[in-house]
């Protein structure tokens, strides 16, 4: 993806609101180099912002007549309201070793025998990775094949085909689950053994007391 960035000579908190009053956003880009203060236009960030690419794939930035290689690193967005306060972004070439968190696309899961035939629950445990490899390796995301997933089946993070030089980093989890395949809740109580009430005794209506008659009453 392509973006244009303007250079910014202004810098502090009343430099920065007066960029926001007038549709602009500030960010900074470091990395290989000098950092460089920038602004960006409001809206076009914004909807940008939205598109999955923009967060996990080489961007081009244009900035003063010059295109650069660049990675989005951090953002920062109003409270409560739909603005974009700050963003990072930093440079890279081929040769930049980086991390990054890549997104997950799952295929084939309506086609794989644990939901076409035994109805399965699938269920994706996660939906991004984080992974380690040279800049110009950085996938925009990572397809996972579930066109096999069957009833009761896990698939690792060791399942995932990815191309030579790219690790995924787990945090010390040796081989973390990614996507299971279990059976319905409804199947699951169907299976289980029936529990059979206890008969219930009526209890059986109480005689009525007569009243004692009281000194009075005997008299008469």
């Amino acid at each position: 993806m392509k973006f244009t960035a303007f250079e910014r000579t202004l810098q502090g908190t009343g430099a920065s609101r007066r960029l926001r009053n007038a549709q602009k956003v500030p960010g900074i880009v470091y990395g290989a180099g000098q950092p460089a203060l920038i602004e960006l236009d409001h809206n076009a960030l914004f909807f940008a912002l939205k598109k999955e690419a923009f967060h996990s794939s080489l961007l081009d930035m244009e900035l003063g007549g010059k295109t650069e290689q660049v990675l989005l690193r951090d953002y920062q967005m109003h409270p409560f309201r739909p603005i974009v306060l700050h963003i990072d972004f930093q440079r890279v070439d081929a040769t930049t070793k980086i991390t990054k968190k890549v997104p997950l696309h799952y295929v084939n899961e309506e086609n794989s025998p644990a939901v076409k035939t035994d109805a399965c629950v699938v269920n994706h445990v996660v939906n991004e990775l984080n992974i380690q490899c040279l800049a110009s390796q950085l996938p925009e995301f990572i397809t996972v094949d579930l066109g096999e997933l069957t009833k009761g089946q896990s698939l690792h993070v060791s399942d995932i085909k990815l191309s030579a030089g790219i690790k995924v980093v787990t945090h010390g989890k040796p081989n973390p689950v990614i996507v299971s395949a279990n059976v319905q809740a409804a199947e699951e109580e169907e299976a289980a053994a029936p529990a059979v009430a206890a008969p219930v005794v009526a209890a059986a209506p109480a005689e009525k007391v007569k009243p004692k008659k009281n000194e009075k009453q005997n008299k008469k």
